[in-house]
């Protein structure tokens, strides 16, 4: 079983710092086509090969989410083509902020509940199994699923406030529940969510990574880290707009259904080496 251990105490691989562009990259395009941010698989898969701490792979994918999602939604505001309801998605938003959050304080919370840090990311990535298998199945079998068009402020603002709280928590930036969510209460098709789950998780995010540099709990990482996969998420984020606009909502859905299982499969991986 994997054992707790010190990562800033050994020296990376040329294979391993290329690792996390890539990793940042590929998930940032596959996290632009879908609106699921790419944090939902840069975390998982960073947490597979154990390249750092619990604690320093979610600040590094929340950083690198963010510089993903304002990218794609500053551009899709500039070029005047972009999806997002403001009525329904700014108070959406707004309660993502603060969920946000308050989902960091509860990832320190728990934290700080157990003595080995990989007990943390047992609980992470056993969440993240069960959340990914149920936005599976929904997108599955959504077709026979009837949905809402909610158009109440105050329940808009308390949903938000659950997708913020669950993305920061997770340390996944958003993820595919943003899209379940969308789907069900707002009765959205695929791309018209994708766009408005990522002006979602850019609104969770900017609280998320604030919020730990403002409480000064900023995980111990090495700078090129980050810069790595920052240029791995904006880059992506222009490969992942481009993809975007040529793909129907058919080939979003297999996309996305396909990413989900993956994550299934890692998460449920990674319970059990953190047990």
């Amino acid at each position: 079983m994997l054992k707790s251990t010190s990562y800033e105490e050994r020296s990376l691989t040329p294979l391993e710092v290329i690792a996390y562009f890539i990793i940042s990259l590929l998930a940032s395009v596959a996290g632009a086509i879908c609106g699921i941010g790419g944090g939902v698989i840069i975390k998982p898969t960073l947490d597979l090969f154990h390249l750092d701490s619990v604690s320093t792979i979610s600040f590094l994918s929340g950083c690198t989410v963010l510089a993903m999602s304002c990218y794609s939604v500053g551009k899709s505001m500039i070029a005047r083509d972009s999806k997002v309801n403001l009525r329904t998605g700014t108070p959406l938003a707004l309660g993502a902020a603060v969920g946000g959050i308050v989902g960091k304080q509860m990832f320190t919370a728990v934290k700080a509940m157990f003595a080995d840090p990989n007990t943390v990311g047992a609980v992470q990535a056993a969440a993240l199994a069960v959340i990914t298998l149920g936005t599976l199945l929904y997108t599955i079998f959504k077709a026979r699923i009837p949905t809402h068009k909610v158009k109440s402020l105050t329940a808009c603002v308390v949903i938000g406030l659950a997708l913020g709280i669950m993305s920061s928590f997770l340390g996944i930036g958003g993820g595919p529940i943003n899209l379940v969510v969308l789907f069900f209460f707002f009765s959205m098709d695929t791309k018209t969510a994708a766009q408005n789950s990522l002006y979602i998780i850019l609104f969770s995010q900017i609280t998320s990574v604030g919020a730990t540099i403002v409480t000064n709990t900023v995980p111990e990482f090495a700078w090129y880290k980050l810069v790595l996969m920052v240029a791995g998420g904006i880059l992506g984020g222009i490969l992942g707009r481009a993809c975007n606009r040529r793909m129907d909502n058919k080939a979003v859905d297999k996309l996305f259904m396909g990413l989900m299982a993956v994550i299934i499969a890692i998460s449920i991986y990674n319970t059990w080496q953190f047990l």
